[in-house]
């Protein structure tokens, strides 16, 4: 089963897989019948196709070829023409079934319906199987940049082909007399034991297109199309039991192998046990065979991609020289001979015109473990950096080592150094989710600058900037838009982005403008695939290695006397053994003598563009990318860093302490490098929020509950505390009263803090009545944009001393009693002064009452209860009464 990106090559694979399945064999002395052409190719001897002819018996129905041919007009192929109705892409015809001699090949291979002298309505089966399948033979890709290569060779065991063969190893290119060695594996899953083994090559076929390449690639069981088994090949590996392994080496030769022409040609080698009536397993490869180029070398640009996810956080330890700090010590081992990164340099050192792609931040978090680092202990990614939650890191040595080793590498044979943006943020998540956040193009256009600048001074060498590379290189308008805003004139698309037309039959140059200043480097999809993966094993670097000397061989010869230009990019984490395989393969097809010649990337961005090649970029991204693109909650919580950081580095008094580290931080949160890491990535960016919060809360007002204020005026005590490892101004305190009428307190505090120290400010408060009041304390920032700082401390004041309305009415009821008494004393002095002896006039009023009594008795008149004759005092009393009344202002009529 092919990989879903490999359904079609758009080479005309429908006329081609399902006229060859149709197609009657050349039977030994059979003459070409009417109706049948001659397949003419440059430098070959024509062969004949034929339906059959004098002499020659055709093991099928006409009735049943008929149908067959049906089949095909009504899928658009025409029949004997090796081509669709529309036409092969590539201006390739369909190659010829080879004569097939041996009859036990013949009788096996049908057996199990896999020979071309099967009957037609078998055929039309297959073709129609194949089209429910998802194979090769429908496609809407262009004729050159297939979405993802076929792998061949990848054959899986079955039932009736138990054996699996592998080849680990074969002479990348043969040349003239040349011998050629291959080496594999032959594994038993079946079963049974497979008596007198042996493997043998069979007869090379070549392969003038690319079609005819990924066809070979899309095979998954022997085939007819193969070719025979060549008998001086044949070499026997023994009996082989159940799950057990052999391994074999074929040596032979260009001649044995029947190679006459250059070009391309399939090589396959098969396994057999006693009974030789089938093949029992196969695996397939590709053999260029090169002999004195005449045209052009094709150019390549390959990108060499030295990228990593961030490890840097924003946290420093506590000091003077702020020891960074890293998330975990991983990338130590990469660094070494042996890790990945290590392998990079050193296999790409010794390429000639390499485009190293490099994202600066890398170079800084090595350069920074050159010297003594920290790493943070699990859990710990929002808490300020200290001793006791971090591990001394490990690798300064093997980091001094490869960063040293890198300069020298980026320095020779013709290199080229590309800095993406600092960080390498992920642009086509940004184009999708975080365009027209305040602050993104700012960050963008800073990351650029800084990729740029840091790595001159990282690497000591002149550094190419201004180019972009979205993920995947997939690219849609969106992605291209938000490129230019990092001041990207130069694009890095992959060719699935951008298919070429099925009628054009030639690769195209890499380069082509896009509009707006810009011009997308188009990198050949089914290349770059080639490499995508992690090429762990030898099979599978070995089959990389033969499909990219069969690919490129194949461009060169399509147009020999043009100038001709590619891109090959594979993935941003190009594993060590997919790295050792690209090495390989560009250093054999650029051998002395070779069809390739490596370029740098500014060499193929500045060849002439192709008319005929698609420059439109398309308005849709890939629905399965879109999945692990950064959401546009995480992308707005990053620049929602920005705020908080602006506002905390106001009352810094060393804010460059803190202002590298943060904006640092933000961008590796969105860096590309988090696709395929989800889990990593939001962890980190939640690590540079925590810190975030967890450094502005470190200066703060402490939560209070309760105040009690004893007395209507009274001082309130309110204390800031500031954590932070510096001093803190341009900071106000204010408190506020949620009723100001019952209880009021003074103005608001300038704030000035030490280093880790606390201070308590006093605020007068002035209470009118008792009872609770809520207050509100609150940090303000100074200036004239004063915001709040930190949140808000809310607290109750109890009010317990304040005095009533009944002591009032107390207190001036005593008053006026105080003031009675001042004035009989004044009376009293007054009488004393006028002779009056007695001065008690309670006696005086009591002596003047009998007095009066007793001349009444006299007088012979009793006195009348309730009635009093007025005295003199109440006379007089009243005349003063008269006398104050005649000086009083009138109230009434």
């Amino acid at each position: 089963m092919m990989d879903a990106g490999l359904i079609g090559s758009g080479h005309g694979s429908l006329g081609y897989v399902a006229a060859t399945a149709l197609r009657p064999p050349v039977f030994p002395g059979a003459a070409p019948r009417a109706g049948w052409s001659a397949d003419a190719r440059p430098g070959r001897q024509p062969v004949a196709r034929t339906t059959g002819g004098p002499g020659a018996s055709l093991p099928c129905r006409v009735s049943r070829l008929s149908a067959g041919r049906r089949v095909l007009r009504s899928l658009g192929a025409a029949p004997g023409t090796g081509r669709s109705a529309a036409g092969v892409a590539d201006g390739s015809r369909a190659p010829p079934l080879r004569t097939r001699t041996a009859r036990a090949e013949h009788v096996g291979e049908a057996r199990h319906g896999l020979t071309a002298y099967g009957r037609a309505g078998r055929a039309v089966r297959i073709v129609a199987g194949a089209l429910a399948g998802g194979t090769v033979l429908l496609s809407s890709a262009g004729p050159a940049l297939a979405a993802a290569p076929a792998r061949a060779g990848l054959v899986k065991a079955s039932a009736d082909y138990p054996a699996t063969v592998e080849i680990t190893s074969v002479t990348p290119v043969a040349g003239d007399n040349a011998q050629v060695t291959i080496v594999g594996k032959v594994t038993n899953t079946g079963s049974g034991t497979l008596k007198a083994a042996h493997v043998a090559v069979r007869s090379p076929r070549p392969l003038d297109t690319r079609s005819d390449i990924n066809l070979v690639a899309g095979r998954t069981t022997p085939s007819s199309q193969d070719g025979i088994d060549l008998a001086k090949t044949k070499t026997p590996i023994g009996d082989l039991g159940p799950g057990r392994s052999a391994p074999f080496t074929v040596h032979t030769s260009v001649a044995d192998l029947g190679l006459k022409d250059g070009g391309v040609y399939e090589l396959a080698v098969d396994v057999r046990d006693e009974d030789q009536d089938h093949a029992l397993g196969i695996a397939r490869s590709y053999l260029p065979y090169n002999v004195q180029q005449s045209g052009k070398q094709t150019q390549i640009a390959t990108l060499w991609p030295i990228t990593h996810a961030p490890e840097l956080v924003a946290q420093t330890m506590p000091g003077d020289d702020q020891t960074p700090v890293l998330r975990d010590d991983g990338l130590a081992t990469e660094l070494g001979p042996d890790g990945r990164l290590g392998k990079l340099v050193s296999l790409g050192q010794n390429l000639p015109n390499l485009t190293w792609v490099i994202d600066p931040d890398l170079l800084d978090t090595v350069y920074a473990m050159t010297k003594p680092y920290r790493v943070q202990k699990p859990g710990t990614g929002g808490d300020s950096a200290k001793e006791e939650n971090t591990l001394a890191g490990t690798g300064s040595a093997v980091a001094a080592d490869w960063l040293a080793k890198l300069r020298t590498a980026v320095g020779m044979n013709g290199a080229q150094v590309v800095a993406l943006p600092y960080a390498d943020p992920d642009l086509a998540s940004i184009a999708h989710n975080g365009a027209g956040l305040p602050g993104m193009d700012t960050a963008l256009s800073k990351a650029a600058t800084a990729g740029k600048v840091t790595a001159e001074g990282r690497l000591s060498v002149d550094v190419t900037g201004g180019v972009a590379w979205p993920y995947q290189g997939r690219l849609d308008q969106q992605t291209a838009a938000v490129a230019r805003t990092t001041g990207a004139g130069l694009v890095l698309a992959d060719g699935a982005s951008m298919p070429e037309s099925r009628s054009l039959s030639y690769t195209p140059n890499a380069a082509r403008s896009i509009g707006n200043g810009q011009t997308a480097v188009v990198a050949d999809s089914t290349i770059s695939a080639l490499f995508q993966g992690d090429l762990g094993t030898e099979q599978a670097q070995t089959l990389a290695e033969q499909r990219f000397l069969a690919e490129t061989m194949t461009v060169s010869r399509q147009r020999p006397d043009d100038q001709r230009s590619l891109l090959v990019m594979p993935p941003r984490t190009m594993s060590a053994g997919t790295a050792k395989a690209l090495a390989d393969a560009l250093g054999a097809a650029s051998a002395q003598g070779g069809w390739v010649a490596p370029a740098r990337l500014d060499t193929v961005a500045a060849a002439t563009a192709d008319s005929r090649a698609n420059d439109s970029v398309p308005g849709d991204y890939p629905g399965d990318l879109r999945g692990s693109e950064l959401s546009a909650t995480a992308l707005s919580s990053v620049m929602g860093v920005q705020n908080g950081l602006d506002q905390l580095l106001l009352i810094l008094t060393q804010p460059q302490r803190v202002r590298g580290p943060f904006n640092a931080a933000m961008v590796r949160s969105m860096s590309t490098q988090w696709r395929g890491q989800a889990d990593p990535g939001a962890a980190y960016r939640d690590g540079v929020q925590s810190y975030l919060a967890n450094l502005t809360s470190a200066v703060r007002v402490p939560a209070k509950s309760v105040i009690t204020l004893p007395g209507d005026n009274a001082t309130l005590l309110i204390s800031v505390k500031n954590d932070l490892n510096q001093a803190v101004g341009n900071l106000q305190l204010r408190v506020s009263s949620a009723q100001v009428n019952r209880l009021n307190v003074g103005q608001a505090e300038a704030v000035v803090l030490d280093t880790t120290t606390a201070r308590t400010f006093r605020f007068p408060a002035k209470a009118q009545v008792n009872g609770p009041v809520q207050m509100t304390a609150q940090l303000w920032t100074t200036g004239p944009d004063a915001q709040p700082y930190g949140k808000p401390v809310t607290f109750t004041v109890e009010v317990t001393s304040v005095a009533s309305g009944v002591m009032y009415v107390i207190g001036a009821g005593l008053v006026l009693i105080v003031l009675a008494g001042v004035r009989f004393s004044l009376q009293r002095k007054k009488r004393s002064a006028a002779g009056e002896v007695d001065l008690d006039p309670e006696r005086l009023l009591e002596e003047e009452a009998a007095a009066a009594e007793r001349e009444a008795a006299a007088a012979g008149e009793p006195a009348q209860e309730g009635s009093e004759e007025p005295s003199e005092s109440s006379v007089a009393s009243g005349a003063d009464a008269r006398d104050r009344a005649t000086g009083d202002e009138k109230v009434g009529p």
